[in-house]
């Protein structure tokens, strides 16, 4: 897998220290740099995929309030992107992140049409890239967070994250995503498992210890 572009390997830096003030500040700084170029795609991209790390972390910090506004202010911004070019699988893919991010964070009706429009992108990502591991990985987020009633839960999510590690067993968020899945299901030793290869390839993060900390031994 390629390296990060300096850009976002310091707002994964950020994101793995769960340090959201330089996340706010960067992506200030992005929202900035995208109103400078409105035509830029991939500046509105930058902006997309740094509120899409931010409610990540929101979300991990508990507050519901920031990961919609973050989800919010990300899918604006994807869309923008997505206007200026259609045809960019990875443009849908941080959309549907960021609707999917946006479900636990909303009311019951919210949930159904953050739901549908989260679908939606990742439908059109995995039409335009169907072997991409990133697809299928927000595709999982997406079912994780979806309430079963609505169609989604663990189980779903759950092949979505082991298709992603089939396609590249370097992500460290599929196999987050995936012990988080497991201990969902009270698979507590697969889980365990699933977390530690996640913090073997991104030990800097600290939600990623966290989460091995709270899963019960077998």
């Amino acid at each position: 897998m390629a390296a990060a572009p300096a850009w976002d390997a310091d707002l994964l830096k950020a994101r793995d220290r769960q340090d959201r003030d330089a996340l706010q500040k960067m992506v200030t700084a992005l929202q900035s740099a995208a109103d400078k170029a409105p035509k830029d795609a991939e500046a509105h991209y930058r902006v997309a995929l740094a509120n899409s790390y931010l409610g990540e972390i929101s979300l991990e910090l508990k507050d519901k309030g920031g990961a919609e506004k973050a989800a919010d202010a990300g899918a604006h911004a994807a869309q923008a992107a997505i206007a200026l070019q259609p045809r960019n699988a990875e443009y849908y893919r941080v959309l549907g992140t960021l609707c999917g991010q946006a479900i636990p964070a909303v009311n019951f009706l919210s949930k159904v049409t953050y739901g549908k429009r989260a679908k939606e992108a990742i439908d059109k990502a995995m039409q335009l890239d169907p072997k991409s591991a990133r697809v299928f990985e927000a595709q999982g987020v997406g079912n994780y967070y979806l309430p079963q009633q609505l169609g989604g839960g663990p189980e779903l999510a759950m092949k979505d994250f082991r298709k992603a590690i089939e396609l590249d067993p370097k992500l460290a968020d599929s196999y987050l995503w995936l012990g988080l899945s497991l201990r969902k299901l009270h698979r507590n030793g697969e889980a365990r498992q699933a977390l530690q290869k996640a913090i073997d390839l991104d030990p800097q993060r600290i939600w990623l210890k966290e989460q091995l900390e709270k899963t019960p031994a077998p």
